[in-house]
């Protein structure tokens, strides 16, 4: 795919985040996708397959959350077969924390799948909160 059709892509996926549906963003994770949290937090690891992202990173992370989480687009470049988002997310916790980071995500695309994302984000407010 084009650079601009993977930034359209990724202009449909947010447009859904930012009102709490993350469907179309798993589905738009290729099976074999490495999500690389960087930092040295207890989430800062790379998660290797698309089983390993839901079970070992989103579902645990999600299951900390007390509402819908919302993540909205600041600015979306592309170039080839990468993709760059910042966005915020905004979201409470259970214990009733405010987790409203802001990231960074560079995303790099092939066949119209996601297969690698690093991700970069306040890991001090990741480990505050989470």
């Amino acid at each position: 795919m084009s650079a601009a059709a993977n930034r359209e892509l990724m202009q449909a996926v947010f447009a859904e985040l930012a009102v709490g549906n993350g469907a179309p963003f798993r589905a738009c994770l290729s099976d074999d996708v490495c999500w690389h949290v960087l930092g040295s937090t207890c989430w800062s690891r790379t998660y290797r397959g698309k089983p390993a992202v839901v079970d070992e990173l989103l579902k645990p992370l999600f299951a900390r959350f007390a509402d819908r989480y919302t993540c909205t687009a600041r600015r979306i470049l592309a170039d080839g077969d990468h993709v760059v988002i910042e966005c915020d997310g905004r979201v409470a916790t259970r214990e009733g924390r405010r987790y409203d980071n802001r990231y960074c995500w560079v995303c790099r695309f092939a066949d119209g799948r996601l297969v690698e994302l690093t991700e970069y984000m306040d890991t001090a407010l990741l480990e505050a909160v989470l």
